[in-house]
């Protein structure tokens, strides 16, 4: 095992500028119940381009140092300082999963059962060489499984068997998701197939309709249509979906989902009432790919929620015993129902290559990037 250990770093200081770089911090040495996995593959989430980025304008983007240590330098608008205010001056690492082999444990018999397994971890800083972590933040996976088919067992398929179950825990029977076409979206409908759950897939593109009907999708609305509306209202009226998961966030994509909702609920109801429905409708915001306003119409009546959906605090609401199950599904499907391909693997000086950002930063259906730590 090498002495050395790149840790991928952002750092955003108080004279606004955001820093990018590689950090080697040295090999962990693991406490009672750690171990150490050395990471062999790690998937590039918006969520990680988040913490990875922040709110820096990466149009003003710079790169300096060599290929192999390069450093990225971008500005941050004073305007969302505020914002950030707690990163100031602080070293994030960057990365919220992975996978990889674990080559150090420590003296207790969960961490020493996992010496030379491969396992998928999660709890941030995963755009490293070796990462020292809990047990209880491994997941074990199965025998001849690899690390590059176990790189995204949390965050997506996570996501996906949150979503579900957050369905059946508040009392609905069929979901719409937006930007159905991701790897998420694709993990969901493989999920609701299975599971016998109607899902409604809304798209924006004609081959990204194909793709998820080639797959089995029985619903499938393409928003740049101009029966979008209609059609979606026709698919809420067959299936009953009164909860949605929208990854855009900004825009009236929330709107017309609600109003859509609403026209289907009431389609054949004839006494008007002035407050609407009294079925609830929900709609949770989990993206953020449009980054403008949220736009409300409201002719949806009263009976409604918008609110945002976070992983961890949708686990923390299910309960341990169902997050068990979730992640032990996971673990015994991760080749399947929960499998994930990549378009693009980079190593870690890579990623910091203005190139390489340009690319994975436009967040495009259908392009996965993978981080290889191994590799030079």
């Amino acid at each position: 095992m090498s002495d050395k250990n790149l840790q991928l770093i952002s750092t955003i200081s108080d004279d606004n500028k955001l820093t990018v770089s590689l950090q080697d911090i040295g090999m962990p040495q693991p406490s009672d119940d750690e171990v150490v996995v050395r990471i062999e593959a790690a998937p590039l989430n918006p969520s990680d381009l988040a913490i990875l980025f922040s709110v820096a304008d990466m149009s003003t983007a710079a790169q300096s140092g060599d290929d192999q240590n390069p450093v990225i330098t971008a500005d941050v608008p004073a305007k969302f300082m505020p914002a950030v205010k707690t990163r100031v001056g602080k070293d994030t690492p960057v990365g919220n999963e992975g996978a990889g082999t674990v080559v150090a444990a420590g003296s207790s018999p969960a961490a020493q059962a996992l010496m030379g397994k491969t396992v998928a971890v999660i709890g941030g800083g995963t755009y490293r060489q070796y990462h020292c972590v809990n047990v209880q933040s491994c997941l074990e996976l199965k025998e001849g499984t690899t690390a590059k088919e176990g790189a995204s067992s949390f965050v997506n398929p996570l996501t996906a068997l949150a979503m579900t179950e957050t369905m059946r825990a508040e009392g609905h029977k069929a979901i719409i998701h937006a930007a159905a076409a991701s790897s998420l979206g694709q993990m969901l409908n493989r999920i609701c197939m299975a599971d016998g759950i109607d899902l409604i897939n809304i798209v924006r593109k004609d081959e990204q309709e194909t793709l998820l009907r080639d797959m089995g999708a029985k619903y499938v609305v393409n928003s740049s249509s101009e029966s979008f509306l209609d059609d979606l209202t026709a698919a809420i009226i067959e299936t009953g979906a009164t909860i949605a998961f929208d990854p855009i966030g900004g825009g009236q994509l929330t709107s017309d989902i609600l109003n859509c909702m609403e026209a289907a609920i009431t389609h054949n109801v004839e006494e008007y009432s002035v407050y609407g429905s009294n079925t609830f409708k929900q709609v949770y915001v989990y993206g953020a790919l449009n980054r403008g306003p949220i736009v409300l119409n409201r002719n949806f009546g009263f009976a409604w929620g918008v609110g945002g959906f976070l992983l961890f605090n949708a686990l923390g609401k299910l309960g341990t015993k169902t997050v068990m199950k979730m992640r032990q599904r996971v673990a015994d499907e991760i080749t399947t129902t929960f499998a994930s391909s990549y378009t693009h693997e980079v190593s870690l000086p890579e990623v910091l290559h203005l190139q390489s950002i340009a690319a994975y930063g436009k967040q495009a259906t259908g392009e996965k990037y993978l981080i290889t730590p191994q590799q030079s």
